[in-house]
């Protein structure tokens, strides 16, 4: 029992790795098998499952169960056995291996393992109001009774031979062959599934060939890779004979059909040709329309598409406002700029491994504002950046998703990703060296946007229960620098302007004049049609 411990221990050093950096000093997490765990029918099976950091589970309640919570497998609280929940099909057939408990394993032992067994476990930690769980599969497997074969009757063509078996556990995989090696493809073949789970199979095949010989039928346990196998002679007088008057006919018949087909073939392919020429005339016919509405659509589509740019151009401008950094908020690695504007490491020749972020100085509450970071470095470091709430946790380890109160992009090694619930990967035609965020609360939604394209990187929707959101921003590795590009008032280059003038804007956060220029450089992609600074809808158009 202790070399299999050993062995699963060994199999979830990687998990136990990758989860090292993540755990805080009070919590845990549950680690079972990444491999699924192959059990003989009517054996005994150990299913290991553990705590990591290693600590005393004996006062935890654990519970292994199926699919459903309340589908309990073994239950164990107030360091004693309960078997008030347990399914009926366990009982006094699963113990707990109690001599692991004080190394933070619980090792469920299964006896006499059944089909049913066969699916998906979950091994469950409760510690006062904490818990976790994982899960992981049992595959039951069971080779089952030699196959009996035997020649049921004659058919037209040929004999019809019958392979049977019972007790197999998954469904087998049935092969035909002949005494040559030659596999037969075309048979049938049924399954039945006795009240215990286990398969009985019957199939059937019909041998046209005299010459085969011998065949053999041979069932295939699909996770053992084992198999049983049992061969039939059939004589040469069961094959039924062919009178020569009979052979005359079929070669006449065959003759007669050929005649036929050709005549028919060389019919066909003159009314085809025929059709052919006129579909094609249809056809040049109709790309010329089509052609020609394509052409008109374009230039509709093209004068829109430039109306919507400069608009949406026009309104980021307005919505321009100036973010300083909070020092009073930056972890103890972060260096900040004496003009609060600029966060870099104190010592870059260290990874701290961990989150260092820093909040901007102004809380949102209302309206609608936007601001430009320049990343140095980004593509050989790890940083994210966006907005996120005043009250969230950011001392130790933690996840950046919109569920703990975080709505940012990043990137890591040249890769960029939105980070939700899961990292979902972004695609960006140019590396994103200065990233522009428009934060909507009228709206709803925070988008973020590449500065060195004018493409649109990602969008995430905000709750109405938001509340105050600040400026965030994170170092994690690498030798990286986030600068807030300031927004001064200055002419900016913009394109013709439209014959109707911007309506007025409502709810605007901090102006600072009718266009802005960047101390980054921002150099903006120009509102043309091929890339706007935002997503263009019919709303973008209306303040």
């Amino acid at each position: 029992m202790e070399d299999c411990c050993r062995g699963s221990l060994l199999s979830l050093l990687p998990s136990l790795f990758l989860t090292a950096m993540s755990v805080s000093t009070e919590d845990f997490v549950v680690i079972g098998s990444s491999e699924p765990i192959v059990a003989m029918l009517g054996g005994d099976i150990m299913l290991p499952c553990r705590v990591f950091p290693a600590m005393n589970v004996e006062n935890m309640e654990l519970r292994w169960f199926r699919s459903k919570f309340s589908e309990a497998v073994f239950i164990y609280q107030n360091q004693q056995e309960q078997r008030e929940e347990q399914l009926a099909q366990y009982t006094g057939r699963t113990s707990l291996v109690k001599e692991f408990l004080t190394w933070g394993e619980a090792i469920l032992h299964i006896q006499k393992v059944q089909a049913f067994d066969n699916g998906v476990y979950n091994c469950f930690f409760r510690k006062g109001s904490f818990y976790e769980s994982a899960s992981l599969e049992l595959k039951v497997a069971g080779v089952g009774s030699v196959p009996q074969v035997h020649i049921q009757g004659l058919e037209e063509d040929g004999v019809r031979v019958v392979c049977k078996a019972s007790g197999w556990f998954p469904k087998p995989e049935v092969r035909w062959k002949a005494l040559s090696g030659e596999k037969f493809l075309t048979f049938s073949e049924t399954h039945f599934q006795d009240p215990e789970g286990l398969f009985s199979v019957e199939a059937t095949l019909v041998v046209r060939d005299s010459s085969s010989g011998n065949v053999t039928c041979s069932l295939l346990n699909p996770i053992l890779s084992q198999k049983k196998a049992m061969a039939i002679i059939i004589p040469e007088d069961f094959f039924p004979r062919t009178s020569p008057w009979m052979s005359a006919f079929m070669v006449i018949l065959t003759l007669l059909m050929l005649s036929l087909l050709g005549t028919a073939y060389y019919t066909k392919r003159e009314h085809t040709a025929k059709c052919r020429e006129v579909q094609e005339w249809k056809k040049l016919h109709r790309e010329k329309e089509e052609d020609q509405q394509a052409k008109e659509e374009a230039l509709k589509t093209r004068d829109l598409t430039r109306v919507c740019s400069l608009s949406v151009w026009r309104k980021a401008q307005l919505y321009a406002v100036s973010v300083t950094l909070d020092p009073e908020s930056a972890h103890p690695n972060l260096a900040v700029s004496d003009e609060k504007s600029s966060v870099t490491w104190k010592d870059t020749t260290k990874d701290p491994g961990k989150h260092c972020s820093i909040l901007g100085r102004e809380g949102i509450t209302s309206g609608r504002c936007y601001w430009v970071v320049e990343i140095r470095n980004g593509d050989r470091s790890e940083w994210s950046l966006g907005v996120c709430r005043g009250d969230v946790e950011r001392t130790y380890w933690y996840q950046e998703c919109p569920e703990r109160g975080f709505w940012a992009v990043g990137g890591y090694l040249q890769n960029y990703c939105a980070y939700s619930n899961f990292v979902i990967p972004l695609f960006c035609r140019q590396v994103p060296h200065r990233v522009g965020v428009f934060l909507d609360l009228k709206e709803g939604d925070v988008s973020f946007y590449n500065m060195i394209d004018g493409s649109h990187m990602f969008s995430f929707p905000l709750a109405s229960s938001s509340g105050t959101l600040f400026p965030y921003f994170m170092l994690r590795s690498g030798d990286v620098s986030l600068t807030i590009c300031s927004m001064m008032d200055g002419p900016t280059e913009t394109p013709v302007p439209l014959n109707n003038p911007p309506s007025p804007l409502e709810e605007t956060v901090s102006l600072s004049g009718q266009g802005f220029s960047s101390s980054c450089g921002v150099d903006v992609a120009p509102p043309g049609a091929e890339s706007p600074l935002l997503p263009c809808s019919p709303e973008a158009l209306s303040p």
